[in-house]
């Protein structure tokens, strides 16, 4: 059964949300991020990259231990204060295209994660969970949730109306157009109540941030091992989590560029995809799929619909069934030569949220040969992966909400 928690947060002071919050740190290019550590003094970002203060590049423990104490500045000269009580955060995102999520900021289990409580669809990187622990050890909090999802609950969605009818304590939008709110809830009947809710459900899934699960349950183990007087309520046996119903997410797809036809002709190519796929010339005009197996591909100023040939390739359990396997299988690695989906730079995964003409554009440009053009993968597939205990391909899934480093803070 799934545990949650309320917790302390350190937060910013009303006044400053705006400026402090950040989008997740890797998601800026070096030219936004430096634009932003030079005209916004209280952004998170100069928590998170310390070295811009003295105009040096430092990695490793040594930047660690700079974020440390960059975290220290921000708290001792009153830009962050800390709840005086255990709090459920009750977190409203209303994003440019006026897609509504609602859900609660809180600590998750890492207990719950080793059990298979709180389920993962993607594979992890060990080296990135070794140092991603580490930072996590040094540093001392957490500053972006991972977003779980959990089904549909009537008795939830009404509990989360009733508080966001009062004013929050937060309401600020962003140069991305997306509003933001926020709700401390502080109330104990409210409170176990939502922790009696999540406890009669059998399974969570993780949405975004399986490397911050995965570390975090590397620390938890951790400093289990450091503490002679472990009792398993430590805050290390936590990480923030910000739990949404599977309504509200957004799931858009990855799709697929690649460089070149792997030495093959346009009429090679196209002989050795016949064998898994019944290929149709759509002509000039943008051409997107319309069902699951089916696929549109641009090459040479021209789409094609690829249909299956469900005769031809054999499915045996939820990963097989999915489209990005599909591709994966039967184009991709045997035909194109791919092997290694996550450090081949032949290819290149844009987004959904790119429109076709991006795509498009890519190709025309003779940048890359071909363009692969992907339905999204839904809930359902997602969840019969993860309960079956498999993976998905990297970039299989591009999810919203997007979310914000910074606005609640975890310590440990």
């Amino acid at each position: 059964m799934a545990k949650i928690i309320p917790f302390k947060a350190v937060r910013p002071t009303r006044d400053k949300v705006g400026l402090i919050a950040s989008r997740s740190y890797e998601s800026y290019s070096a030219k936004e991020k430096n634009a932003r550590l030079r005209d916004n003094p209280f952004s998170f970002l100069h928590i998170l990259n310390p070295g811009y203060k003295y105009q040096k590049r430092i990695t490793g423990e040594r930047r660690y231990t700079l974020v440390k104490n960059r975290y220290k500045e921000f708290k001792e000269e009153g830009s962050f204060i800390q709840d005086k009580n255990p709090n459920f955060y009750f977190y409203k995102i209303i994003n440019k295209d006026g897609h509504e999520f609602n859900g609660i900021i809180a600590g998750a289990s890492a207990l719950d994660y080793q059990n298979n409580v709180i389920r993962k669809h993607e594979n992890t990187l060990l080296k990135k969970e070794v140092l991603f622990e580490q930072y996590l050890k040094i540093v001392g909090f957490n500053s972006e949730p991972v977003l779980l999802t959990y089904p549909d609950n009537q008795e939830l969605k009404e509990i989360l109306e009733t508080a966001m009818q009062s004013r929050p304590e937060y309401e600020f939008t962003t140069t991305y157009r997306d509003t933001h709110y926020l709700w401390n809830i502080d109330n104990k009947s409210i409170i176990s109540r939502v922790e009696s809710i999540f406890s009669e459900m059998n399974k969570l899934y993780i949405a975004d941030g399986h490397h911050r699960s995965a570390s975090s349950s590397l620390l938890a183990l951790d400093l289990e091992k450091e503490n002679p007087n472990h009792t398993g309520n430590e805050a290390y046996n936590f990480f923030m989590s910000y739990l949404i119903p599977e309504s509200d997410l957004r799931i858009y797809e990855f799709n697929r560029l690649i460089r070149d036809l792997n030495g093959l002709s346009k009429e090679e190519f196209l002989i050795s995809i016949d064998q898994y796929y019944r290929i149709e010339n759509r002509g000039y005009v943008y051409y997107k799929p319309t069902k699951k197996h089916h696929f549109s591909m641009y090459l040479d100023g021209e789409y094609y619909s690829l249909y299956l040939r469900k005769e031809e390739y054999t499915i045996e359990n939820s990963l097989d069934s999915l489209d990005v396997q599909i591709l994966y299988d039967t184009i991709l690695k045997p035909i194109l030569g791919i092997q290694d989906l996550r450090n081949n730079d032949r290819i290149e995964y844009p987004h959904g949220n790119s429109d076709l003409a991006y795509l498009k554009s890519k190709i025309d440009s003779g940048e890359f040969v071909v363009g692969f053009n992907l339905l999204p993968v839904t809930i359902q597939e997602l969840k019969n992966v993860a309960n079956e205990g498999l993976t998905m391909p990297p970039k299989s899934t591009f999810i919203e909400p997007k979310l914000r480093s910074g606005i609640t803070i975890y310590e440990f």
